[in-house]
């Protein structure tokens, strides 16, 4: 595995083209990444449904780059990243206080006695998130991005400053770096702050919208997450949407 990373590494730096490598190269190596034996059956499980390998690949992560994860959760991406980026790189699990205390101890488990060693935690509410100083060449912000656009006190989940957050998150990347973003989609033009608290959602024109109003360029879509049979308007953890949702896959450039 370690052995791949590295020949893999060795080819992006010569160069495999003059426009770097392909979505498709960069797919074959996260391919590699997801099909590691130490990942559990758990995480196993979902990949038919998240296609971790296609989404990795279309955000263009790579051996050897820095990658923060956004209110990643259990860090299921995160355990994907660390066999990606290898060595050389390495992956940072950003969580609020309120998303460790959804996902309980899964955190500690997954990066329990250095299993991860290019990995490690970070919590932090975001008004504090000013004071991160490391940079990174990518972060992901896997079907979250929708919560930070409402407050619901009685569940635990505070109000956050959208352009605040976004700016820090824009800090933290370096230029030219990307960002990607994958969500529930929402209805056209509805209230972020209704269908984020009460589906879940996040209407995607929107999200394009401010992020291009910090720094971001949108540079790319994909439809490898489309349901057109979605019609949006369901809570996305009801068990006939439960990862069938039709979800945005979107990749913003750092300016």
């Amino acid at each position: 595995m370690r052995i791949f990373l590295v020949i893999a590494v060795t080819l992006i730096v010569s160069g495999c083209a003059s426009q770097g490598p392909s979505d498709e190269y960069l797919q074959s190596l996260a391919a590699v990444a997801v099909s590691n034996p130490a990942r559990s059956e758990v995480d196993r499980q979902l990949d038919a449904k998240r296609k971790p390998a296609e989404v990795l690949g279309f955000f263009r992560t790579r051996p050897g780059m820095k990658v923060l994860d956004v209110f990643g959760g259990g860090g299921y991406y995160t355990e994907i990243l660390s066999y990606l980026v290898g060595d050389s790189g390495a992956v940072t699990l950003y969580n609020n206080n309120p998303w460790n205390q959804f996902v309980k101890d899964q955190v500690a488990a997954r990066l329990k006695d250095n299993r991860l060693p290019n990995a490690s935690a970070l919590t932090v509410e975001p008004e504090g998130l000013g004071q991160v100083t490391e940079q990174y060449d990518a972060a992901i912000f896997i079907l979250g991005m929708h919560d930070i656009y409402y407050e619901d006190n009685a569940n635990g989940w505070p109000a956050i400053d959208v352009r605040a957050f976004l700016l820090d998150i824009h800090r933290l990347i370096r230029p030219g770096g990307i960002l990607g973003i994958i969500d529930h989609n929402a209805q056209s033009g509805s209230d972020p702050e209704i269908v984020g608290k009460t589906l879940h959602r996040v209407d995607p024109a929107r999200v394009i919208s401010d992020l291009e109003a910090i720094g971001f360029s949108l540079e790319a879509k994909s439809n490898i997450l489309r349901n057109p049979g979605d019609d949006l308007t369901g809570l996305v953890f009801a068990k006939e949407l439960r990862w069938q949702t039709d979800r945005s896959v979107l990749r913003f450039r750092r300016k």
